[in-house]
């Protein structure tokens, strides 16, 4: 890889060009240039890339499967939304050494302490500003590197660090030296104050002065002296401190920085809560339109948009289908420009990466526009491709009372589908022998025409039959798909297994009119909510309230970067990301009669006060490219919850300093139904002529939530990580009385 490869890039059947690839001598840049096109040249760092897939794993591999075998191929695939990087190497040999070595270059970073990768970080923009490639830079060139940084600092003061810095007196910074010029930079006086506080001499921790701090201020109440022994072993730096037990302010700063320093529980990171529980008592993380890469007029459809989504943890995704040339059925957004895929590619894809980040189980949620012999083609495929992964029966093979729940589930992958009849005839012989059922057509495209106040042609459509394949419908076995009426006729009639769809307007005008009602219906069977179909550019509704409900699947477009993602991702950050989320009890005891808009009624009612004081933060992204432009940040943090605790609160802004900003602003709120609240920090640059530029993001539960001083993690809009940008907060939660 150092050597370098000629390979070819691949973008579809007719584009396949020849690229020049090296791995740069740093082990953490690719670099490539066109054979042709003299200069021009591009770079991606190694940290960029999620995964390596081999073979022909992609749609644009496989449309040229009959060219380039697949032990040639291999696929980039790319964090956040850029697109993957398909190619083809000359030989096997050379394709697998590309393979190998990606992947170890991944993992090494993966295991990377937060030290290795500051450095890595800061060493990065070295090479970036060293323009002449000499290792070494002028005091002019230093300040250019500290606009890119986000840093707007006194030249006076900025030369006097570099003078300091330049221990060899050359008039220049090597790399070691530019590495103490910017710690000497970015000397945490914020931490340097809880450090002094704590300590006894003012230069160390010793192992009681750390029992207090974490007692006193991280207020971890079991095993202080243990957990503090492990923290001396797992951050301090200095073989000498260890020896005596001691923490020095390197190794505060470095736990603090850590997971463990970090605002979210360790202890919730893993599967924590009890997974044997009905599939209705979980909110499941679900995906709308999962075949489209864009929006939903003209966008790719697309396997990847799949993978993505269950990468990311998704239980339960969409497959849209439509009668196909050649007897294939084809999957995507009817009645649009949006591209079409095999039904048959979609469920591979599904069998291939339903597990692969969690075991617990997959729906397929079909929207069916397909003639029955088309019908009876998908219940081919998802016999034959899914084969034991797919549920074709009750689990015991007896005429179950209630949903089984995900740790039952596990491995299995469920169709949400429309059916012939009930679950209870295929056990008492009535099920109808007749190869094909009817049954009133329903579905997405109705309900939106409906959205539309089309009613006249609603009419006509729901009259319409649509007939149903035998085979098809025996693929249905918990989740049937029902036209909801009302609550009283579901509370009478429906069947534990049967599952409803809203789109966003009609969920929402039901939870306004009966809130604890529909709490009551979801404490015992499934709904999905689905965006409106106004949403014609692919964007989100706010989750949060369709969850105050209790609706489990919440069908988001996991295409479309935003706030309704940001709380999806952080509710589901939670409890091993395996996309099931135990909603609390009061809902799901039927008993309880929860009302989102009147919490306080509900026995055991506690509310709580919630107070950061948001510190400081630390090299925050630049949002301008514009070489002279300092972002101006300041933090909101929102609450969303039940509408009693839906708030917003803002620090001020400080200016021009992306860098480290510091602030020591203290934002409170009272939440009244903790146990659904979710906590999102957003970071902005200010700017009072126009919108505020967005910089990062953090969301998270509130239940998750450490207490003390923590270091919050900043996501990019994509809700990925963007190393070293943090905020350094304290957190305090207090019960009302």
């Amino acid at each position: 890889m150092l050597v370098g490869t000629v390979m070819r890039k691949i973008k579809s059947r007719t584009w396949k060009k020849q690229r020049y690839f090296k791995l740069q001598d740093d082990c953490m840049t690719i670099w490539y240039k066109s054979k042709k096109a003299g200069n021009a040249t591009s770079t991606f760092s190694v940290s960029d890339v999620e995964a390596v897939r081999e073979g022909h794993q992609s749609e644009v591999l496989l449309s040229i499967a009959d060219e380039f075998p697949p032990e040639r191929c291999f696929t980039l695939v790319f964090r956040s939304r850029r697109g993957n990087l398909d190619l083809v190497a000359e030989s096997a040999e050379e394709a697998q050494s590309w393979i190998r070595g990606m992947r170890k270059l991944i993992e090494n970073l993966e295991n990377m302490g937060e030290r290795e990768k500051l450095d890595q970080w800061i060493g990065d923009w070295f090479r970036k500003a060293d323009k002449n490639n000499d290792g070494r830079m002028n005091f002019r060139e230093v300040r250019d590197l500290l606009k890119m940084m986000n840093v707007d600092m006194n030249e006076h003061h900025a030369h006097r660090l570099f003078t300091m810095a330049d221990k060899s007196q050359s008039g220049t910074l090597e790399d070691d030296e530019f590495v103490l010029f910017y710690k000497m930079l970015t000397q945490r006086e914020d931490v340097l104050r809880v450090f002094q506080e704590y300590s006894g001499d003012g230069q160390k921790l010793s192992q009681n002065d750390l029992e207090d701090f974490l007692r006193e201020e991280q207020l971890e109440g079991s095993d202080t002296q243990q957990h503090a022994k492990q923290l001396i072993e797992r951050y301090e730096p200095s073989d000498t401190a260890k020896l005596l037990n001691a923490m020095t302010f390197d190794g505060f700063l470095m736990y603090l920085g850590s997971t463990e320093g970090s605002i979210f529980n360790p202890r919730r990171r893993g599967v924590y809560q009890d997974m044997s529980q009905p599939l209705c008592h979980y909110f499941i993380s679900s995906s709308h339109n999962t075949y489209l890469m864009e929006d939903q007029l003209r966008g790719q459809s697309s396997v990847e948009g799949y993978i993505r989504a269950l990468n990311r943890g998704c239980r339960c995704v969409e497959v849209d289908c439509w009668d196909g040339a050649n007897g294939e059925p084809i999957v995507y957004h009817g009645h649009t420009l949006t591209s079409k895929i095999l039904f048959k590619d979609v469920v591979s894809a599904v069998g291939k990466y339903a597990f692969k980040v969690s075991e617990y189980p997959v729906i397929l949620s079909i929207e069916n526009h397909c003639g029955v012999e088309q019908q009876r083609v998908m219940a081919q495929h998802l016999n034959h491709i899914l084969g034991d992964k797919l549920l074709k029966s009750t689990l015991d093979g007896k005429a179950p009372i209630r949903l089984p729940s995900p740790e039952d589930l596990k491995g299995k992958i469920l169709v949400k589908a429309k059916k012939i009849g009930g679950l209870e005839e295929s056990f008492n012989g009535t099920a109808e022998d007749s190869l094909t059922g009817e049954f009133s057509d329903e579905d997405e495209m109705a309900e939106i025409e409906e959205d539309n106040l089309h009613r006249e042609n609603t009419e006509d459509l729901k009259k319409s039959k649509q007939r149903l394949s035998k085979e098809l419908s025996d693929c249905v076995v918990y989740c049937k798909s029902v036209h909801f009426s009302s609550f009283k006729h579901s509370r009478i009639h429906s069947k534990f297994y049967e599952v409803a769809s809203f789109t966003e307007s009609k969920a929402r005008k039901q939870l306004r009119e009966a809130g604890a009602e529909f709490v009551h219906h979801n404490s015992r069977q499934l709904t999905r909510v689905y965006p409106s179909g106004f949403r014609t550019d692919s964007s989100n509704f706010n989750p949060q309230e369709m969850w105050n409900v209790g609706c489990q699947i919440v069908a988001l477009n996991f295409q479309t970067a935003g706030e309704g993602m940001d709380l999806n991702d952080g509710l589901f950050s939670q409890n091993g990301h395996c996309g099931y989320v135990l909603k609390p009890s009061f809902m799901r005891e039927a008993e309880k009669r929860f009302d989102p808009e009147i919490p306080q009624k509900l026995d055991g009612y506690k509310p709580v006060t919630l107070s950061i004081q948001v510190i400081s933060g630390q090299q925050l992204p630049k949002v301008n490219i514009k070489e002279d432009s300092i972002v101006d940040p300041l933090v909101r943090v929102e609450i969303h919850g039940v509408p009693m605790d839906n708030a917003k609160q803002e620090t001020r802004y400080i200016e021009n300093n992306g860098f480290n900003p510091v602030w020591y602003d203290t934002l409170r709120f009272t939440i009244h139904a903790p146990g659904l609240a979710v906590v999102r920090f957003v970071v902005e640059d200010y700017d009072k002529t126009s919108k505020n530029d967005f910089v990062g993001q953090y969301t998270l539960p509130f239940s998750c939530m450490q207490q003390g001083y923590r270091h919050i993690h900043l996501l990019s809009r994509d809700g990925t990580v963007i190393p070293p940008s943090s905020l350094f907060v304290h957190i305090r939660i207090a019960g009302l009385e």
